[in-house]
């Protein structure tokens, strides 16, 4: 193994909660089967971010794309996830640790928001 995903979201002491990235996490290992995806939180939740990744270097990971599961980029991903994504880099040097936007930025997701939005008002589709 050379590339692992970590898909990452705030956790919530309600376990259903995350139900909804979990199946995030199931599509994403569905549509790329050679690499494993973890998904990690960032409180009160398990497993935390830096034990998602010490497992997945551990396992020969070279490459590590985190992408956050956030809608936007509020204060955890301005203040708390570069701090902890940099402690990464520098326990894992030979390591690519890579962070990406928030998810919830990506044109694609904002389409399927809106698209989503619509049905759940009842209209066919955009534009009506």
């Amino acid at each position: 193994m050379s590339r692992a995903i970590v898909l990452f979201a705030h956790g919530a002491r309600d376990p259903r909660w995350a139900e909804p990235f979990e199946a995030v996490a199931a599509r994403v290992r569905a549509a790329a089967p050679g690499s494993p995806v973890v998904l990690a939180f960032l409180e009160l939740m398990a497993p935390p971010i830096g034990d998602a990744v010490e497992r997945l270097v551990a396992a020969g990971a070279t490459r590590v794309d985190v992408v956050p599961l956030f809608l936007g980029t509020g204060g955890h991903l301005r203040a708390d996830l570069p701090p902890l994504v940099d402690a990464l880099r520098a326990a894992h040097p030979a390591v690519a640790i890579r962070l990406h936007p928030a998810i919830g930025e990506h044109p694609a997701v904002v389409e399927a928001m809106a698209q989503a939005a619509v049905a759940a008002a009842g209209l066919a589709s955009l534009g009506e």
